[in-house]
């Protein structure tokens, strides 16, 4: 199971009801934020999900309204003690932009440490469940990424199996999920295969900040059970979406459709557009969308016994919380 929150889906500046872009994925015992927008702590405290094991930063890029946060939520870490270390993620330009971020606002009053990764594409970070891939995107300037989460595939225990079998609680049965033979004090020996359910595969999460093209996505994001892609423009004004390289909501959807991605969500939303407009525009294109608002938490799982209200292929897609979600217009270009 994968669980994400958006902390900010506004495009270029904030607005009332949207703050800049952020957002925190989370998988067991890890948490991740992508991108980092100014504001983000206060979003964070907000949201109710506080700071406990934030210590990962995934950037997609160097632009100034999804990094600029770093430098607040860095300080309240170090004044906190919060975290002892904080590893950033990012492309070359947009890690050069970050130390410096932090070198100017910092002047190295925070004594915690830093540790800055350049991204490349490719596996970036990896645990026994969960591994993160990096893959290339275009948008204005260098070092562009988008990260893909995916789940390891695993094999349910069958508590009832192993009970009938007489398998004891503890260690026995973490040999047996772990692949291992047992021998039970009465001499029958019990195989892994006999308390292990069919193999059930992880769900995939595709993440892509600001992007000027979808070709070029179209194999990363592919069959993946959930894709948050940016839809800063509608198509009547298309050709601003070329000038500043973001996408209109019709690309993202046309995307969503060509690589069969569970459902969509659209982020990075213009001020000068409601979410219904939005909606409006992706929906008749691809179905399963939603336009994404602050504070609003997904949770993507595979479980034979959900609720088919929610299921589609074994997946089960559902909103934890959320408001209503009002907006205000806005007049010029969104260039971020």
């Amino acid at each position: 199971m994968i669980e994400f929150i958006f902390l900010g889906t506004c495009a270029s500046a904030p607005s009332v009801e949207r703050g800049l872009s952020a957002a925190m994925v989370m998988h067991e015992d890890s948490r991740f934020l992508l991108d980092c927008g100014e504001g983000t702590q206060r979003q964070i405290l907000r949201s109710g999900l506080g700071f406990k094991r934030l210590d990962k930063v995934l950037i997609t890029h160097g632009h100034l309204d999804h990094i600029l946060g770093l430098g607040g939520l860095v300080s309240t870490f170090a004044r906190w003690e919060a975290m002892s270390r904080l590893t950033i993620y990012a492309g070359g330009w947009a890690l050069e932009r970050v130390r410096d971020l932090m070198n100017v606002v910092l002047r190295g009053e925070v004594q915690m440490k830093m540790d800055y990764r350049e991204v490349q594409p490719g596996i970036i970070w990896e645990s026994k469940s969960l591994k993160i891939t990096a893959f290339p995107v275009t948008h204005r300037g260098p070092g562009c990424f988008g990260y893909l989460f995916e789940e390891q595939s695993r094999r349910p225990f069958l508590a009832e199996e192993a009970e009938r079998l007489g398998v004891p609680v503890g260690p026995d049965r973490k040999l047996l999920v772990r692949g291992q033979s047992i021998t039970l004090a009465d001499g029958r020996v019990i195989n892994p295969d006999q308390v292990l359910g069919p193999l059930i595969p992880g769900v995939k999460l595709a993440w892509v900040g600001d992007s000027a093209q979808t070709g070029n996505l179209l194999e990363h994001v592919r069959s993946a059970d959930a894709l948050v892609i940016e839809a800063t423009y509608l198509n009547v004004e298309s050709a601003l979406a070329e000038r500043f390289g973001h996408l209109t909501a019709s690309q993202a959807a046309s995307l969503a459709h060509d690589a069969g991605v569970g459902h969509l969500y659209l982020t990075h939303i213009s001020r000068r557009y409601s979410a219904n407009q939005v909606l409006q525009e992706a929906a008749p294109i691809f179905g399963r969308v939603t336009v994404a608002r602050d504070f609003a938490r997904y949770r993507i799982s595979r479980s034979s016994q959900a609720d088919s209200s929610m299921v589609a292929g074994g997946l089960e897609h559902s909103e934890v919380q959320g408001g209503p979600l009002t907006h205000d217009s806005w007049q010029e270009g969104d260039p971020d």
